[in-house]
């Protein structure tokens, strides 16, 4: 399902990507992100450039091991609900894209709006 946001605005979002370290080799991170951005300023109708950061890390469970992608999105508050909900869905997918040969991959998304103290300098 397609929600797009039809009011531009003048943020873009701050997306973060945390990864299993072990992914590295198996997943191609820049392709991910280069799918993503975009992705993210188009259904949420964001103008300018984004800044995305990627954190590998050890990931454990129950004491193994456990492959694990996690995104968050970070956007100005005022979008429905539906919009941030349908996002989620979209990275999801996007995510499965690009994990799918990894197995027992854990694939997670939070869409949150920034805070109100959220503040940018310098502003363009």
């Amino acid at each position: 399902m397609l929600v797009r946001y039809t009011r531009k605005v003048p943020h873009v979002p701050h997306i973060v990507i945390d990864h299993t370290d072990t992914l590295a080799g198996t997943v191609d991170v820049p392709a991910l992100v280069a799918e993503l951005h975009p992705l993210v300023v188009d259904r949420v109708r964001s103008v300018g450039v984004g800044k995305t950061f990627v954190r590998p890390s050890a990931t454990y469970v129950d004491g193994a091991a456990a492959p694990f992608v996690h995104v968050e999105v970070g956007i100005l508050a005022g979008r429905p609900q539906e919009v941030k909900s349908a996002l989620a869905e979209d990275v999801l997918t996007l995510l499965d894209k690009h994990t799918s040969a990894v197995p027992g991959v854990t694939c997670s998304v939070e869409v949150r709006d920034l805070d109100a103290s959220y503040r940018l300098f310098p502003t363009h």
